[in-house]
Order: C-alpha cells, then sequence, then structure tokens
C-alpha cells in the first residue's frame, strides 16, 4: 500500500500568495515550487531512540533558479514544535540532485525544471511522535540588492506509528549490520525509477556479514567463497508467511568489488532469493542466496524461524553476506522500504570498517532495529 501526497502543493502555495494583500498592491508570487513526500514516515526504533525517516522532493517549477537555505519540519498542532531544522554543512549533506553530480558547493541551487531530494533523518521520543508533520523550506532567490528570501509551507504529512515485530533471519554471530539504517547509507540514498515511480525499497536494508574474532570476514582464499565466514549459514523466516517470489540458478561471484557472474539486471540483482508475504501488506526480501540452496517454493506456507535457504554470494554481491529488508510491496526494488524490529538481539560492538571493530560489553535489545555498522548477536 503506498500512500501519495496529492500534487496539488504548488498550486495551493500560490493560490494562497495570489488573494493575499501584498499580491494585491503588485508584489511578486513566491517561487513555484512542488513539496512532495512521496513515502509519508513510520517510526523506527535502534539503540539511540526513534526516529522518522522519509524524503522531500523539491521541485522548481517555475524558470528562475532558487537556493534552498534551510529545512524546517515541525507538527501540525495548535502550537507547531520544531522537530529538526536543517541547513549549511548538515542541508548540503542531507541533499541530493537527482541525475546532476555536482559539488558540496552547488547542491543547493536548484535551477528551473529541476528536482532537490531531502534526505530527512528526524528524531522522536515515543511520546513526542506527532500523528502528522509539515515541511518548511526557506528558499533564496535574485541576486546583489534583489535578493528574496521566502518560506514556504508543505502539504500535511501523516505519520504511521505501527512497525512490525519480526524475529531473527540469521543465527549468533557475529553479524556486522553493513550498509544498515544511516541518514548517510547506499542502502538509504538508493532512489530508483521502477514502471515509471521513484521508490527507496532498501530505506531500511542491512546487509550482514558474518566476522570472527579478528573481525575478518574470511580465512583463507579470499577468492574463494568458502573461505567466508556467511557463506552457507541458514537464513530463517522472521515470522510466518507465504512465498511469493523466489529466484534460483544464478552462479556464486568471485568474491571481489567488481566480479560479477552475469549481467546483473533487474531480474539478477538479488540474485538468488526469497519473498515472503508477511501479512497487513508487508514483504520480506532475501537476497544473495547460494545456487540450489533454497528449501522453499512459491505458494509454501512457512513457519517463524523455517529455514528458507544458505547465504551466498549471487547477484549484486561482492562476497558472501545476507541482504534483508522489508518493504510495502512484492518487489525487490519497486516498492517502499519501511521500519521494523527485532523482538531480541544483542549489540557487542561496532565497526567503522570490516577490519576496524571496537567490540563492547554485551547488551541485550528488544523492540529495536540494528543501526548502520552494529556488531550483533542473534539467538
Amino acid at each position: 500500500m503506498r500512500c501519495r501526497v496529492p500534487s496539488l502543493a504548488t498550486a495551493l502555495l500560490v493560490g494562497a500568495a495570489a488573494a493575499s494583500p501584498s499580491s494585491a498592491q503588485g508584489a511578486q508570487l513566491p517561487p513555484s515550487i512542488e513539496l512532495r513526500v512521496p513515502k509519508p514516515p513510520s517510526v523506527g526504533t535502534g539503540d539511540d531512540g526513534s526516529f522518522l525517516v522519509y524524503e522531500l522532493h523539491l521541485t522548481n517549477m517555475g524558470a528562475q533558479p532558487v537556493t534552498l537555505k534551510r529545512v524546517d519540519v515541525l507538527t501540525t498542532d495548535a502550537t507547531p514544535r520544531v522537530l529538526v531544522s536543517i541547513a549549511d554543512s548538515a542541508l548540503t549533506r542531507s541533499l541530493v540532485r537527482p541525475g546532476l553530480p555536482m559539488p558540496a558547493t552547488d547542491r543547493a541551487r536548484v535551477a528551473g525544471g529541476s528536482r532537490a531530494v531531502v534526505y530527512l533523518w528526524v528524531p522522536v521520543t515515543a511520546a513526542g511522535t506527532p500523528a502528522s508533520l509539515r515541511n518548511r523550506v526557506v528558499l533564496e532567490e535574485g541576486t546583489g540588492d534583489s535578493v528574496r528570501v521566502t518560506a514556504l509551507d508543505g502539504p500535511v504529512v501523516p505519520v504511521t506509528r505501527a512497525t512490525m515485530v519480526i524475529g531473527p533471519p540469521l543465527r549468533g554471530g557475529p553479524w556486522l549490520a553493513a550498509n544498515g539504517p544511516l541518514n548517510s547509507s547506499g542502502h538509504r540514498r538508493a532512489l530508483i525509477s521502477i514502471n515509471g515511480t521513484p521508490n527507496i525499497a532498501q530505506r531500511f536494508a542491512i546487509d550482514y556479514v558474518k566476522l570472527d574474532d579478528r573481525n575478518s570476514t574470511h580465512q583463507g582464499d579470499s577468492l574463494n567463497n568458502a573461505s567466508y565466514f556467511a557463506e552457507g549459514n541458514d537464513a530463517l523466516a522472521v515470522v510466518a508467511g507465504r512465498v511469493v517470489a523466489i529466484k534460483d540458478g544464478i552462479p556464486e561471484n568471485v568474491p571481489g568489488i567488481n566480479s560479477r557472474a552475469v549481467p546483473i539486471t533487474l531480474e539478477t540483482v538479488g540474485g538468488n532469493h526469497v519473498i515472503l508475504d508477511i501479512g497487513g501488506g508487508h514483504y520480506a526480501f532475501y537476497a544473495h542466496f547460494k545456487p540450489g540452496s533454497l528449501r522453499v517454493k512459491i505458494g509454501d506456507q512457512v513457519k517463524r524461524g523455517q529455514v528458507l535457504g544458505l547465504v551466498g554470494n549471487s547477484g549484486n554481491s561482492t562476497e558472501p553476506h545476507l541482504h534483508f529488508h522489508i518493504s510495502d510491496g512484492n518487489s525487490p526494488l519497486g516498492s517502499e522500504g519501511i521500519p521494523y524490529v527485532y523482538d531480541s538481539f544483542e549489540i557487542i560492538g561496532n565497526c567503522r570498517t570490516f577490519t576496524s571493530c571496537e567490540r563492547s560489553a554485551l547488551t541485550v535489545r528488544h523492540g529495536e532495529i540494528p543501526l548502520a555498522n552494529t556488531l550483533v548477536r542473534f539467538p
């Protein structure tokens, strides 16, 4: 189920300005800007608290360029509160210009007909999570003495509170939550258009890579998948569900950054994979299995903890690991990623790279998702 905000934001903003007294006196209209949130946020929870994760698409529908100076996220109650305000370098780090690679110094300048995407990560508390929010952007247009600064409010965006509670996708550990939830992670920024609609199916995805006590992912020949500690581990159903899609028969890659056994397409990107319909419009996606290791077929009803297949290195993968995420559609990339939490797991450290990890005292976590680069152990 995909919730879309109506695309009338620009017309409403301009219409409101046109009816204002200053407009009647000949003042210029504000910039013609569309503010859109394709996927309203749900509440996620990690070891440092709860958060809302979503994207603000800002499209300049006019001819004149504008410069984005600040984004405020506000509650919509009688006395609005600012949940987060980002500007300067923090705003630059949160900005992406789709299809327009450019230096950070130019990223906030949005020419006519161009789009900017602001990736937002909004800390909230359980008691202070709003039922809805609104985005306010502060824009600058013109140059020199003719510079104007305008603040525009976008449409009200609903906030979903329900979050799936699931069991572990793997056993034991330690497992590194590589590319896990973080506002700047590769999964988080994987905005991909499928069937004419941009989606981030991997918004809360994690690549689980198994380490040993020396923080190494393998022992022996680095070009042999069998040398990797993740290879051949059981991948488990996180809840009861029904198998709705599988792929098998894709050979494993030779481990390496640029080594792929097959061309990477929409069909092969996840390698050998399984998709479970886990109810409520939610789908669990498991990728990169060993060929021939799948233990299920389409239509099978599975129980929590049931083995689906064995971890491998197929598809768009550099070494054996399990890619896992939950989304709102039966499509690895043509759906929107949604948050989830595990009923129980253990945090045993954090890593900066595969070989640079700091172990910590074991802490048992309940009702959380491991954040990026956390070292975890499952029951």
